[in-house]
């Protein structure tokens, strides 16, 4: 904390964010005794469904006077099974919090303030729409065939940029002459498919002319380039940046000829002048270079640059391009963890940035000169959606035990103002587990932070039975955070000790452990996963005859993996779209350079023996050691981890006798994101592992 000078009259200088935070402070312990007693009822646990009645609070947008903050929030309906989005605007108090999207008129997302602040811009149905900031004056902007996927005005409100797709050339018109009942895809090169869709048009960005009278012509920026825009699977309008002066676009891209798309990370930063028309490089890297944003003079360009081609999981740099001078500076040399996201102060004097460590992600502030980045935020919790304004930061904020909602921070005082409050009533009715972190010895004597969820109203004179969870990735951390795929705390809530290592590959913990895990996904990442239920289970408070291990994608992997290696310690296990077969996953998969990157190559060079290790530790090579009762869970359009993976698991669990359950989800990707198959996995994964523990829940401890 800074220390703060104080006048004669006693009153600390926190500024105006740091004088509304004072005053909601006194107003929560006003309150504070009323929300005890009617907080003292007894508490529900979090089940399945009331968790998809939580709404999720996304896209921080504040106002251009800086007094209001803009967000989105998504309820779900789950007897419905859909969603609805609608825009929400608070005061930087939080109070006179109000929804400005009409009741029954859902999915309005992305909202943008205009610059001006007289209007915000929105998309409904796949189109721009502007509304009044009260709700009122709803018109709509565009109205053209493609859906628009993301928008941004121009600082000087002349133009808009969306984004957009635009149809591959196929190039086959001619070999379906007459054959209007033929329903076939040709292809001629890699990557056909990518993440849960097959890639028939990409995205461009298009920019057009504004004004109060609407949008005029619009005009594709990147025709001819053989680039996209923002990148597939998941870039948005955070890849695309206007100048200040509103006369130029940086924007991120990457080439989609050939079979480099599949092969290569190789992404970079253009900048087009929408005086000239003209397009040019900015980047120099082979990695993924993502995410512009000027400086507030716009003489200095940064951007998250990963160096290594191919290698998705690389150190997250923040580079900065002096336009004058032409060189590309790395802020970020002396620090050892990544970069998630940044937003320049008002006055360019600094940078604010996320970054993982040790399980929880804070919010630092570098400066551009020294290079000195000191953190402004510290607990057990996730910033991601990082917005700034003047000394203000609005960032979403969640913990394993609280969903995310939207918190100023002021950077000066370092105080911190929920805004949002999206779920604080209906939150108040469960009781949740206490987070613990343990530090666990692993089997090469090196350190690993351990995070346990105890079930709610844990009592340690009884005994639990305890569930590994095997995180996925595996560049992936079991951070502070909430999730609604894998939510430690409905685990926990069924009465299960849930047990979550950060294993080798774990982001948050140096570069070389995130590292450690390329090319050696069956050696000591697993060790660490034994090591941790090993630890856990010598406590007096679990069961150690009722262990069961679950996870999904590389977690699957772990699952596969300790299906055959687990020495009869876990009475089932879970796998979620877990890759089951090395060789045959590398020859599935969509993006090649993740299995190049992590297995060090293909299965046919068998002259490297870094590479045949790996495939030496695919999971299917121990079928003959499984004794476990296994779980199947696959998605249909999954192409990351295909569903012959989860398939060929169930199969040889069958032949080999093993009790095993398949739960295939046609319409689902890599996740599970519809509510009611979402509640269904749930359910299944509970079942199952109850079935094999004799239930979740405390038994006496004798």
């Amino acid at each position: 904390m800074n220390d703060q000078e104080t006048t004669a009259g006693g009153y600390t200088r926190l500024g105006l964010v740091g004088i509304i935070i004072i005053f909601f402070c006194f107003f929560n312990i006003f309150t504070a005794t009323a929300d005890s007693k009617q907080n003292s009822k007894v508490a529900s646990l979090l089940t399945p469904e009331a968790l998809w009645e939580i709404g999720r609070v996304s896209d921080p947008r504040i106002s251009p006077d800086g007094s209001q903050v803009l967000f989105s929030v998504k309820h779900f309906d789950l007897e419905g099974n859909i969603g609805q989005s609608h825009l929400y605007v608070a005061n930087m108090d939080g109070s006179n919090r109000r929804r400005i999207s009409p009741e029954n008129n859902g999915n309005d997302g992305q909202g943008e303030w205009r610059p001006d602040g007289a209007r915000i811009g929105f998309l409904h149905q796949g189109q721009i729409w502007e509304m009044n900031p009260n709700g009122s004056g709803r018109t709509r902007l565009t109205d053209i065939p493609a859906e628009v996927t993301g928008f941004s005005y121009s600082p000087t409100q002349k133009n808009i940029v969306f984004a957009g797709p635009v149809s591959s050339e196929a190039g086959h018109e001619n070999l379906f002459a007459g054959l209007d009942k033929a329903h076939a895809r040709i292809v001629d090169e890699l990557m056909y498919r990518h993440w849960d869709t097959w890639i028939e048009s990409f995205s461009h960005l298009h920019v057009a002319k504004y004004s109060d009278a609407g949008l005029g012509e619009y005009v594709d920026i990147m025709r001819g380039l053989g680039l996209e825009s923002p990148l597939r699977p998941f870039g948005g309008m955070e890849q695309v940046a206007w100048s200040p002066d509103g006369r130029s676009l940086a924007y991120s891209a990457r080439n989609i000829d050939g079979k480099a798309y599949a092969l290569s990370t190789d992404s970079r930063i253009m900048l087009h002048s929408l005086d000239t028309g003209q397009t040019r490089t900015l980047s120099t890297g082979t990695g993924y270079d993502v995410n512009p944003e000027f400086s507030p003079d716009g003489k200095r360009i940064a951007w998250l640059s990963m160096e290594r081609d191919g290698y998705e999981a690389d150190k997250n740099r923040l580079l900065v391009l002096d336009l004058v001078s032409e060189s590309i500076t790395d802020l970020t040399t002396g620090l050892d963890q990544d970069v998630n996201e940044f937003a320049w102060s008002t006055d360019g004097a600094a940078i604010f940035l996320t970054s993982l460590r040790h399980a929880s992600t804070q919010i630092y502030r570098l400066d551009p000169a020294s290079r000195d980045i000191a953190p402004l935020t510290e607990g057990k919790h996730t910033f991601s959606q990082l917005v700034s304004a003047g000394n203000a930061i609005v960032a979403v904020k969640s913990t394993l035990s609280k969903p995310g909602e939207v918190f100023l921070l002021d950077a000066a005082s370092q105080e911190m103002l929920n805004i949002s409050r999206v779920n604080d009533d209906f939150l108040s009715s469960f009781a949740l587990g206490e987070v613990r972190e343990r530090w666990v010895k692993t089997t090469d004597n090196q350190e690993m932070l351990v995070l346990v969820v105890l079930p709610p109203n844990f009592d340690p004179q009884k005994t639990y039975p305890a569930m590994l969870y095997c995180i996925g990735g595996p560049e992936v951390s079991v951070d502070h955070s909430w999730s609604y795929r894998w939510n430690l705390q409905t685990l926990a809530a069924r009465g299960y000790v849930v047990v979550g290592p950060n294993r080798r590959g774990a982001p948050g913990f140096g570069q070389q452990w995130k590292e450690a895990i390329l090319g050696d996904w069956g050696g000591q990442p697993m060790q660490d996963l034994l090591s941790a239920i090993d630890d856990v289970g010598k406590e007096p408070w679990v069961d150690s005859n009722r262990l069961v291990a679950v996870g999904p994608s590389f977690g699957g992997f772990s699952v596969y993996w300790l299906a055959g290696n687990h020495d009869n310690r876990f009475k089932a296990l879970v796998a979620h779209d877990g890759v089951f077969n090395l060789e045959s996953m590398y020859l599935e998969t969509e993006e090649i350079f993740f299995v190049n990157s992590e297995f060090g190559g293909p299965f046919w060079d068998r002259d490297n023996p870094s590479v045949q290790r790996s495939y030496a530790a695919s999971p299917h090579r121990f079928v003959q050691n499984w004794t476990a009762p296994l779980l199947v869970i696959h998605g249909g359009r999954d192409y990351r981890v295909p569903e012959s993976q989860g398939f060929s698991a169930f199969n040889a669990a069958r032949l080999r006798d093993i009790p095993a359950r398949l739960l295939y989800l046609p319409e689902e990707n890599h996740w599970v994101l519809s509510p009611q198959n979402s509640v269904l996995w749930y359910r299944t994964v509970l079942d199952w592992t109850d079935r094999w523990t004799g239930g979740g829940g405390a038994t006496a401890n004798h």
